[in-house]
C-alpha cells in the first residue's frame, strides 16, 4: 500500500484528536457498569450509524459492531474495545470528572471506545479503496466475568474474521511506546468460595465443639503449599486468598468459616490440577476434623494466548508507527482479560499503548480512583489499529 496513504490517515487521525477526545470525556462524565451499559451502547450506535456503517446491537447483551465494507473483496479484520466501568469513586479534580456517585471509568476503556471509534471514522473515508471488511467490536461487560466477549462471539460476533486485534492503554509505559510480546501474556482467572460447617460452642469448652474457624486456618495454609509444592516450579501460578469470615463473638466457637480466593494460571493443565488440588485439600482436612463443607469453584477467563506470526507483524508494523526503540517487549503478567476468549477462535494479538507522560496525574495505576492518562495515547491507538487494517486490506 502506498505509504502516502497511511500518511493521510494518520493526519486525519490527528486533526479528529479534539473530537475523539471528545468522545472520550463524555464517557468518562457518564460510566456504567459490566452488564448495565445501555447509554453507552446507545452512544457508539450513533457514532457509528453517523460513519455510515453497518452496526448491529444487543450482541451478547449490551455489546454491538460496526461493520465496514471495502468495495472489493478481501480479508475480515476485527478490532475490539471494551466499555464498561468499574465500581470505583471517581477522586480526580478534572471537569470531565464521573457524574455517576460510585462509578468511574478507572481502567481506560473509555480511551479504547473512543480510540476505536476515530479508527472507523478516519477508516470509513477510503473504503473505496479497501479490499475486505473491517469489524468494529465493542464489547461490554470485561470487568466482571463471564465476562463479554463470551457472550458476544456465541452470538457469532467473529462468524466470517480472519484475525482479530486488540489494545489496552498502559499507564506504566510512556507515551510514545508500544509492548508486543508472544505466547501467554494475561493469565487465566478463576474464583472459589469455601463454606466449612463445623459445630459451633462455648470458647471454654472446644472439646464439645468443631471448631470452624480453626479448620479454616488449616485449609488456608495447605492451599498455599499447592504452588510451592505441588507445581512445577519452571511453571507459573498464583493461588490467593482475599477473604476469610468466621465468628462475631470472642468467647464462641463458630460453626462456619468462609473462604474465598483466586488462582491464576497460564498452563491449561496446571489449571486443572490446582483446581483438583484445592478440593482434594479442603475434603481431606475437614474429613479429619469432622466437619462439613461446599466448593463453588467458578472458571473465570481463559490465559491470553498472542499468536506468533500475528504479533510478529504487529512488532514490525509498529516500527513504522513509534519507531524501532520504541516497541518494547510485552511483559507477562498474572492479571486476566476476557479478549482471551477472541484469541482462543481466531488468530490475533493483543497490545498496550503507552499513556504515561511526566504529569504525575498520568502515573496512577489502572483501577485506582485518581486513574487517568494522556489522552494523545488515544491517537496511538488509532495509528495502530489503521496500520494493521492497512497491512490487510489496502494493499
Amino acid at each position: 500500500m502506498s505509504e502516502a496513504l497511511i500518511t493521510v490517515m494518520f493526519q486525519d487521525l490527528e486533526n479528529s484528536f479534539e473530537e475523539i477526545r471528545g468522545w472520550r470525556r463524555h464517557m468518562h462524565q457518564h460510566p456504567e457498569l459490566s452488564f448495565k451499559e445501555v447509554k453507552t451502547a446507545k452512544y457508539i450506535e450513533e457514532k457509528l450509524v453517523s460513519f455510515g456503517l453497518e452496526v448491529k446491537t444487543q450482541i451478547g447483551g449490551n455489546g454491538l459492531i460496526g461493520i465496514l465494507k471495502g468495495d472489493q473483496p478481501g480479508k475480515t479484520i476485527a478490532l475490539r474495545a471494551d466499555f464498561d466501568a468499574l465500581p470505583i469513586e471517581d477522586e480526580k479534580d478534572v471537569p470531565y470528572k464521573s457524574t455517576n456517585p460510585g462509578v468511574m471509568h478507572a481502567c481506560g476503556h473509555d480511551g479504547h471506545t473512543a480510540a476505536l471509534l476515530g479508527t472507523a471514522q478516519v477508516l470509513s473515508t477510503y473504503k473505496e479503496k479497501m479490499k475486505g471488511s473491517v469489524v468494529f467490536i465493542f464489547q461490554p461487560a470485561e470487568e466482571t466475568p463471564p465476562g463479554g466477549a463470551k457472550y458476544m462471539i456465541e452470538e457469532g460476533v467473529l462468524d466470517g474474521v480472519d484475525y482479530v486485534f486488540g489494545s489496552h492503554l498502559a499507564s506504566d509505559l510512556p507515551l510514545g511506546k508500544v509492548a508486543v510480546g508472544e505466547g501467554y501474556q494475561m493469565a487465566a482467572v478463576d474464583k472459589f468460595a469455601i463454606t466449612i460447617k463445623g459445630r459451633g460452642g462455648h470458647g471454654a469448652r472446644p472439646h464439645e465443639a468443631v471448631d470452624s474457624l480453626v479448620i479454616g486456618t488449616s485449609v488456608v495454609d495447605s492451599l498455599q503449599k499447592i504452588v510451592s509444592r505441588q507445581v512445577n516450579p519452571l511453571k507459573s501460578a498464583v493461588v490467593t486468598i482475599g477473604i476469610f469470615q468466621a465468628g462475631n463473638a470472642f468467647n464462641v466457637i463458630p460453626d462456619t468459616a468462609r473462604i474465598e480466593g483466586t488462582v491464576r494460571t497460564f498452563d491449561s493443565e496446571v489449571r486443572d490440577m490446582v483446581e483438583k488440588e484445592i478440593n482434594t485439600i479442603v475434603q481431606g482436612i475437614t474429613s479429619a476434623f469432622h466437619a462439613t463443607y461446599k466448593i463453588d469453584y467458578l472458571r473465570g477467563y481463559p490465559a491470553l494466548f498472542n499468536h506468533k506470526a500475528e504479533t510478529e507483524l504487529a512488532r514490525e508494523l509498529f516500527k513504522n508507527v513509534f519507531s524501532e526503540e520504541n516497541v518494547v517487549e510485552l511483559k507477562p503478567t498474572m492479571g486476566a482479560e476476557d479478549f482471551a476468549y477472541f484469541l482462543e477462535k481466531k488468530p490475533g494479538t493483543y497490545f498496550r499503548v503507552g499513556s504515561r507522560n511526566d504529569n504525575e496525574s498520568t502515573h496512577y495505576p489502572h483501577h485506582h480512583p485518581r486513574f487517568d492518562f494522556d489522552e494523545q495515547a488515544l491517537i496511538q491507538i488509532g495509528k495502530s489499529f489503521v496500520k494493521i487494517v492497512s497491512h490487510y486490506l489496502f494493499q
